[in-house]
């Protein structure tokens, strides 16, 4: 185990401390540098708007994905970032409520930062029935004109399978040998969960390649569950060929033990213990809990 003090980065590999100021020098020079999020905790979002902010002086010419905004509202983050719009109409035209649902106060300096300073929003995510086909039925039993603009995804590892194996069951990643078995709902579900991981990098990946003097650097704010250990978008990235992708989390942690945490992301950040979390929508608290029982359900019969 080795101290994590408050307000400094670690090497979450090696357990030392890094440099701030060399940590986001280097970080600058990425293609890509994610942000993982726990949708609900608020001090996560300040820190991901501060160090979106560190990146922005060291680079003015960045972009701003988003985990919560499907592609086809593109357009009303467009008008959004151009003063079209105020907060009411904005939140109104992308569908808060219904296509994300969480609580629009914890997003919304990081939604007025991208505004007050001109930088692009980029919504990073599919239409959600896709990810719902795909659990249930596969990728090849979607027609390629409904696929919405998404390439079939790189098979998942074994360790990613494990790592949605754990994560289904509310585990998180855990140490060998309490490895939750696998079942027919984990395949759905790392089908689903591989779905997302997929568009947030083919909408990065696009956004790499538009025509710009040189193109920017793209900040993902992205779920933490599809980035831990160079699993899920950072994977499906490099499959596109986007390889210099830096990955940052953050934690409340007063250590870390280095055993488990070796190569979870490049740094993690050691923030203030945060204020209570947000509540989580009703219909995603149900979703989670039936998931959940599935799981189990399944695991039990196929161990018997």
């Amino acid at each position: 185990m080795r101290d994590h003090p408050r307000a400094t980065w670690l090497d979450p590999t090696s357990g030392e401390h890094l440099d701030e100021r060399a940590l986001l020098a280097e970080m600058a020079t990425r293609q890509v540098v994610l942000l993982g999020e726990t949708h609900t905790v608020a001090e996560i979002h300040r820190w991901q708007l501060h160090v979106a902010t560190v990146l922005r002086f060291l680079r003015p010419n960045i972009a701003v994905g988003f985990e919560m905004f499907p592609r086809r509202v593109q357009a009303v983050l467009d008008e959004w970032v151009d003063g079209e719009l105020g907060t009411d109409a904005f939140l109104d035209k992308v569908e808060w409520g219904t296509v994300w649902g969480f609580d629009a106060q914890l997003y919304l300096p990081l939604f007025h930062f991208c505004r007050q300073h001109r930088v692009k929003m980029l919504a990073l995510n599919c239409h959600r029935p896709l990810v719902t086909r795909v659990g249930k039925e596969g990728w090849d039993a979607i027609p390629e004109n409904e696929r919405d603009g998404l390439t079939p995804s790189a098979e998942a590892t074994p360790a990613y399978r494990q790592y949605l194996a754990n994560l289904g069951l509310g585990r998180g990643p855990v140490a060998d040998g309490a490895a939750a078995p696998p079942s027919s709902a984990t395949d759905r579900f790392v089908r689903a969960q591989q779905t997302w991981d997929r568009a947030f990098a083919c909408s990065i990946a696009r956004a790499l390649q538009q025509p710009e003097p040189e193109p920017p650097l793209v900040i993902g704010i992205i779920g933490r569950g599809h980035l831990e250990y160079g699993h899920g978008t950072p994977y499906q990235l490099a499959d596109l060929g986007v390889t210099s992708t830096g990955v940052l989390l953050p934690t409340t942690s007063a250590q870390i033990d280095v055993s488990h945490a070796s190569g979870i992301s490049d740094a993690v950040f050691r923030l203030d213990e945060p204020d209570p979390e947000a509540p989580m929508p009703a219909k995603m608290l149900k979703a989670i809990e039936e998931h959940k029982a599935r799981v189990a359900a399944e695991a039990k019969v196929e161990l018997q």
